[in-house]
């Protein structure tokens, strides 16, 4: 078995679970190929920033404190007591390749650490998708990246959650994820990395054009991850978080969770179970 050598995560905003009623064929490929959870919880509240942190600092909300409005406007404090996934990549190896593409400016500017020599490209959608296979193609080393796609979340807002035009934006935004996975299976990459794809919330819960609320068509998600250790057709268990991604991340790459974070590695995602 391949050892893992990096990390890709690509966040889906807005899709929730809904990718269940959309034609998603990259994204089926990765689940065939690994574990999936349908019914993962994200944070609360509901929103981009608050999600989208939890996942990178491995905490709540409550802790991080990140919200869009902080977000657009703040950068991150490099001091903080919940370093982000690029943070503890960064002080692990100063030398690692890190980056993050991404069709909202805000995690570039505010949810990921400033200073830590992350390469960053803020692009709309199908940009993003290529601009990031094209990097991979000529930064093989990478060791960390995220690429973040909008689409589902503005069809969303737009149309209503799991609508017919939400579920095409879904299914355009899985043809830009395969853009990066074509990019990695050309430049021989695929069997030594570990590729998760996450949303960071559903929507419609209490208004059909909007999320935010704890109502579980908000707060539901899926998550998927496929790669070395992973044994196909694993199905993860409920109590999944969006937070644990960041506990992942740090196991794949090789590297201790700070003891501040909440995020928990998935049992049997790696074929571990839990002590009793």
């Amino acid at each position: 078995m391949a050892a893992i050598q990096r990390v890709i995560i690509i966040g889906w905003d807005g899709a929730g679970n809904f990718v269940q009623a959309a034609h998603t064929p990259y994204l089926d490929r990765i689940i065939a190929r690994g574990a999936i959870a349908y019914d993962a919880q994200t944070a609360s509240p509901t929103i981009s920033a608050e999600c989208w942190g939890a996942m990178m600092h491995g905490v709540n909300p409550e802790k991080h404190g990140l919200t869009n409005s902080k977000a657009e406007k703040q950068q991150f404090p490099i001091d903080s007591p919940y370093p982000s996934i690029f943070r503890i990549v960064r002080e692990a190896d100063r030398a690692a390749k890190l980056a993050s593409f991404s069709a909202w400016e805000p995690i570039n500017y505010g949810i990921i650490e400033s200073d830590l020599e992350v390469h960053n490209i803020s692009l709309p959608d199908r940009d993003v998708a290529l601009a990031a296979a094209d990097y991979i193609t000529n930064n093989p080393d990478v060791r960390l990246l995220f690429v973040h796609l909008d689409l589902p979340d503005m069809a969303g807002h737009k149309h209503g959650y799991n609508t017919p035009e939400q579920l095409r934006a879904i299914e355009e935004t899985d043809a830009n994820t395969g853009i990066i996975l074509d990019g990695l299976e050309r430049a021989g990459l695929m069997d030594e990395s570990l590729i998760i794809i996450v949303s960071d919330h559903g929507g419609g819960g209490e208004i059909d054009t909007d999320h935010g609320s704890d109502h579980p068509l908000d707060k539901t998600i899926f998550w998927a991850c496929a790669g070395p250790g992973i044994e196909p057709g694993t199905i993860l268990s409920t109590n999944l978080t969006i937070t644990d991604t960041a506990a992942v991340v740090a196991h794949a790459l090789g590297l201790e969770a700070p003891i501040t974070w909440e995020a928990k590695l998935p049992e049997r995602l790696f074929g571990q179970r839990t002590s009793k």
